[in-house]
């Protein structure tokens, strides 16, 4: 299964909070067969251990260490959000969900880190009209 496809990724998702965005991110993976539908209870209860903000706009939630019973595959959820939304004091424009399998989310959390460390390349992800465009800047991570 390909870790990221254009099935998973919104454009200029409006969303409330950063409850609304772990929810939209996992459901997300639940319907693209990535995960069990209660992986999002974990990635909920991963945010109340520690926050998965990231710096220059980006979040990742994912699952707590005891989650990896929920993951069919690994994979991730793409939301560009229409506005940025706090998430613990820290304003957030990228979600990105991710499940791991095999301990492949450090892999695919490095991948997505080089990608986003420059909060220049954030902002222009943010400007993408096409799912296309958003595949094109994360190709790093189906190899």
């Amino acid at each position: 299964m390909v870790i990221l496809k254009k099935e998973n990724i919104q454009l200029q998702k409006a969303v409330a909070s950063s409850e609304e965005a772990i929810n939209a991110a996992g459901e997300l993976l639940v319907q693209e067969g990535y995960v069990k539908g209660n992986y999002i209870e974990k990635m909920h209860a991963r945010e109340e251990i520690t926050s998965t903000y990231m710096g220059n706009l980006l979040a990742i939630p994912h699952g707590t260490e005891d989650s990896r019973t929920e993951v069919y595959e690994s994979g991730l959820s793409v939301l560009l959000l229409e506005e940025e939304i706090d998430w613990g004091g820290n304003p957030v424009q990228l979600v990105i969900g991710i499940a791991g399998k095999d301990g492949e989310h450090l892999d695919i959390l490095s991948k997505i880190a080089i990608a986003c460390s420059e909060e220049e390349n954030v902002r222009n992800l943010l400007q993408s009209e096409s799912a296309e465009e958003v595949l094109d800047f994360f190709s790093g991570v189906n190899e």
